[in-house]
């Protein structure tokens, strides 16, 4: 049994908070109170053999996606290698940029298995598996930048769509980024496909070359990154209005691509309080829409 994980409910006695290493989760399920008991075993006992399942692959979850590569072995390395993959032809790439969604899926997938719940979500540090049960709804939150709470609107995920991944990217976040987006949120089938989307997408909100922007190879900044020497976004200054708006502009032909091709639904893009939408994102209210420049792309 893994020593290492901690798992506790939250002040609220609703929801579950477990933590192994790097991996913390926020999870919560709603239903009966026995059914929502059976899904927290389960959520609990899969968590406990996660972490060591993806140290084992880790060297081949660091390499850059190809076609030429078989397949990894675990559960969650697969779902992260298949959120990867579409993007190998074309970006630089690794199974890594999926894994905060891919974990938060495959403790879903658990939790749904073991019970019979109306709705359910594991967040993993803001990447997001949904489960809804005919006719619920969840509202979630837009962030405007991860590496604080603050919002710039919500957006209502029904039953109906076919929404079930929420993730969120920037050079801000808890991970390197090489584009200089405060945060660009996807809404896609899976959180693991939403997940790896979102890193490509911030990643092309960018002014390569500009003096303002601040990068330094990932290596420096952690040994082990999968990102090796690419160089990694640390500080934005000062950008002109016009500036702003082509970073934006580049992220959302990015955006455009991808919804075209069907891996996401919809992204919201985030730079200096602007904000662009690529899709239609259900049932979105802007908040203080006025000060935050929203525009629908």
């Amino acid at each position: 049994m893994n020593s290492r994980a901690q798992i506790r409910f939250l002040p609220d006695g609703k929801r579950l908070h477990v933590q192994d290493g790097p991996i913390d989760l926020i999870i919560e399920a709603f239903g009966p109170l026995a059914e929502i008991e059976k899904a927290y075993r389960a959520a609990s006992a899969r968590f406990e053999t996660v972490l060591d399942e993806l140290c084992s692959e880790l060297s081949f979850l660091r390499q850059p996606c190809s076609t030429e590569q078989g397949w990894p072995s675990g559960a969650v390395a697969r779902r992260m290698f298949a959120a990867a993959m579409p993007y190998a032809p074309e970006f630089f790439i690794t199974s890594m940029a999926a894994v905060a969604g891919a974990v938060a899926e495959e403790i879903l997938a658990a939790m749904t298995s073991a019970a019979q719940l109306s709705r359910a979500y594991v967040n993993d540090g803001g990447d997001i598996a949904l489960h809804l049960a005919p006719g619920e709804k969840f509202v979630i939150g837009m962030l405007e930048r991860p590496d604080r709470v603050s919002l710039f609107g919500t957006a209502t995920v029904n039953s109906s769509d076919l929404v079930r991944g929420i993730a969120t990217s920037g050079w801000r976040g808890r991970s390197f980024s090489l584009g200089i987006a405060d945060a660009v949120t996807v809404l896609a089938d899976r959180a693991a496909a939403a997940d790896a989307a979102a890193t490509i997408i911030a990643n092309a909100v960018d002014l390569p070359g500009h003096a303002a922007v601040v990068r330094v190879p990932a290596r420096e900044l952690a040994p082990e990154s999968d990102l090796g020497d690419r160089l990694v976004t640390q500080a934005v200054g000062q950008l002109s209005a016009s500036e702003v708006n082509q970073a934006l502009l580049a992220g959302c032909e990015t955006a455009k691509r991808l919804q075209n091709i069907g891996l996401i639904r919809s992204a919201a893009l985030n730079l200096r309080g602007e904000t662009r939408v690529v899709g239609s994102i259900a049932q979105l209210t802007p908040l203080v829409a006025h000060e935050r420049g929203f525009v629908h792309a």
